[in-house]
């Protein structure tokens, strides 16, 4: 399992985290939960990807990320 090496990453899973909120009208403690708690979307998908992640918009992020949500069933 990968963990947040830098401040990089952690502004990533923090605007990945605030922008799935947003996105689901979610509280973002509840979409932390779900994506670093309850799965390891954050640790094992977001964070290992961060060089691909971190050069894309955010629609593309957002979409990406409820995307490998819905194929793991994973839900908020």
């Amino acid at each position: 399992m990968d963990v947040i090496g830098n401040e990089k990453e952690l502004e990533l899973a923090i605007f990945c985290i605030e922008n799935v909120a947003l996105r689901l009208g979610k509280d973002a403690e509840k979409v932390y939960q779900a994506l670093a708690i309850d799965s390891d979307i954050l640790n094992g998908y977001i964070i290992p990807l961060y060089d691909v992640l971190h050069t894309q918009g955010k629609e593309y992020i957002v979409e990406d990320i409820l995307q490998v949500m819905k194929e793991r069933k994973d839900s908020i």
